[in-house]
């Protein structure tokens, strides 16, 4: 029996196997309403086989979005297009999560294809932990202040309320790659005085006010995601044994699962790129206890299977190979000799 093709259950909802299709950003929203291309994009990988598949980051607030082309969930009237791409998937055999976000001083640029800098028409002022931009052609950030932060958390529960009324049942919190969360966590973009910066406890609080409000709507039986990025990969940053130490937290808290990525904090990150370069984190957080998910140059399936048969995560979170082919977990069953996975039967006749 594959590893990769076991199921999982995570409190009521069993996933079919331990592949999971990461989110990634498609920049092809308008006013945030999900669209014919989200459906495609999102549906393709269900019909592929995917044990989960997890939406793109989708915006809190509309000053939470990147750019202006991000798929968002700050208002009712994004649910009903959520909730169409939800029934789809979950039709073809796969379960779908869905992951808030907020991208704090990363936010207000264009799309990567436009350049990705701060706009210069049509923006809005973004906001951060402190008043410190993340590079060059971006813009600085507003010190966001209690009554800001608060926002911030109640935008992230209203959202995850929305989110299960939309029909997803696994919710994904963003707090890695450089956005708001994340920059939170971070004593080299977070210089604040105040309970939310300074000392780790005071650094992680943000996360944790999310999660403990999120949890107060979001149904006990659906599992709760956080995803991080477990070091900045830079000197002064957060590092691997503060995700450690945050990850016996949010086991307290009854987070279900970590998915352990790094970097984009700074610009000043030196990553040693290379197959499977992220998975350890998995496996050093992994040691605490709580569930994890590895990423990173994931590309083949003998790679995903050794994941999961060495003990260094319990889903294999793919991003980049899975937008070069949609039906991987297809193709990973054929080539691990696992042949009960479910073939849709409008594709039946061309299994080999």
């Amino acid at each position: 029996m594959s590893q990769l093709f076991t199921p999982l259950t995570i409190r009521d909802i069993t996933f079919n196997n331990r592949i999971v299709v990461s989110p990634m950003c498609q920049y092809s929203a308008s006013d945030g309403m999900a669209g014919e291309w989200h459906l495609v994009h999102l549906g393709s990988r269900a019909i592929g086989g995917a044990g989960l598949i997890i939406t793109e980051a989708t915006a809190v607030s509309p000053e939470g979005r990147i750019s202006p082309s991000d798929l968002g969930i700050w208002k009712d009237e994004h649910i009903e297009g959520l909730r169409r791409i939800v029934k789809f998937v979950r039709a073809q055999g796969s379960e779908i999560g869905i992951q808030l976000a907020h991208a704090g001083r990363k936010s207000s640029v264009a799309e990567p294809w436009n350049g990705g800098k701060l706009l210069t028409k049509g923006g809005w002022e973004p906001v951060g932990p402190s008043a410190i931009a993340f590079d060059e052609g971006y813009g600085v950030p507003a010190a966001l202040t209690r009554e800001g932060i608060g926002k911030v958390v109640k935008d992230f529960t209203d959202a995850a309320r929305r989110a299960m009324l939309a029909g997803f049942k696994v919710v994904e919190l963003h707090a890695a790659h450089g956005y708001l969360v994340h920059q939170f966590l971070s004593p080299l973009s977070n210089r604040r005085q105040d309970e939310y910066g300074g000392s780790f406890e005071n650094r992680i609080r943000l996360l944790t006010d999310i999660v403990r409000a999120v949890k107060t709507v979001w149904p006990a039986g659906y599992p709760l995601f956080v995803r991080i990025s477990a070091t900045d990969w830079a000197e002064g940053g957060w590092s691997p044994e503060e995700s450690v130490r945050l990850a016996g937290v949010l086991k307290g808290l009854e987070v279900d699962l970590i998915d352990c990525s790094s970097g984009g904090l700074t610009p000043l990150q030196k990553i040693p790129v290379a197959p499977g370069y992220q998975v350890g984190f998995a496996q050093q957080v992994r040691a605490t206890g709580i569930l994890t998910g590895a990423v990173g140059l994931i590309t083949d399936a003998a790679q995903a299977e050794s994941i999961l048969v060495e003990g260094q995560a319990d889903l294999v979170i793919m991003a980049r190979e899975m937008l070069r082919d949609p039906y991987f977990p297809l193709h990973a069953a054929e080539e691990l000799g696992y042949k009960d996975i479910h073939w849709p039967l409008q594709y039946v006749r061309a299994r080999k």
